[in-house]
């Protein structure tokens, strides 16, 4: 099964450079970890935090990771959880989609001598099918369910409409994005959770580019 995690991944890879388009990744997809651990009922937000309501794993390996990774510590707001869960996490992710053929690893050297590693998307129906749910749904106004609104909040959080929509106005497409957490699809509780883990996404990427700033201003 592709996962969150995945969609996300091959979304932000180019298939001719095989790097990423998207600044900060990690954070996304360290929520998409935590969004799909709440997809299967392992955790949850509870007053506020995340919680973990069991400890099985759901057979997929970064959500897995994140999932045991919860369970060892006490419970955090979502800022806290998606910066702790990406430390690692892109690197850990990339390895697992070309561990199951979903991307291609090609070794270069830049200036013919620094190794570099290019990671391809070698999955185009994965990738395909991820951008046409997503395009369905932003054509439709709403996501039709919990799955397609998780994936359209990260894809808002990374603020990636343009990577993902090259040819569509990106206003109009985050206009409909933003809204994707808010469907009558979805229980109050996973609703609530996508949105959290949204705006957890949305506020690690503006410090972690804040941080960076203020670094490159002062050197």
């Amino acid at each position: 099964m592709v996962s969150l995690v995945d969609d996300i991944v091959l979304l932000a890879y180019d298939d001719a450079t095989g790097r990423s388009r998207v600044g900060h990744l990690e954070f996304g997809i360290a929520g998409a970890a935590l969004l799909e651990l709440v997809l299967a009922e392992r955790v949850s937000l509870t007053d506020g935090k995340i919680s973990v309501d069991d400890r099985a794993p759901i057979g997929q390996a970064v959500p897995d990771a994140a999932l045991a990774a919860l369970a060892a510590d006490k419970p955090r707001k979502p800022k806290a959880v998606v910066q702790r869960l990406a430390r690692g996490v892109k690197r850990r992710a990339l390895d697992d989609l070309a561990a199951r053929g979903l991307m291609r690893v090609q070794h270069d050297r830049v200036l013919g001598l620094f190794p570099l590693r290019r990671y391809i998307p070698g999955a185009a129906g994965a990738k395909t099918d991820a951008r046409f749910r997503l395009a369905s749904a932003v054509d439709l106004g709403r996501a039709p369910d919990a799955r397609t609104a998780a994936l359209g909040s990260i894809v808002y959080a990374l603020n990636m409409e343009r990577v993902v929509f090259p040819d569509r106005q990106k206003s109009q497409v985050r206009k409909v994005l933003k809204n994707f957490s808010e469907g009558s699809w979805a229980s109050e509780a996973t609703r609530g959770a996508i949105q959290a883990a949204q705006a957890a996404v949305m506020a690690a990427v503006t410090a972690a580019a804040a941080a960076a700033a203020s670094s490159s201003s002062g050197s």
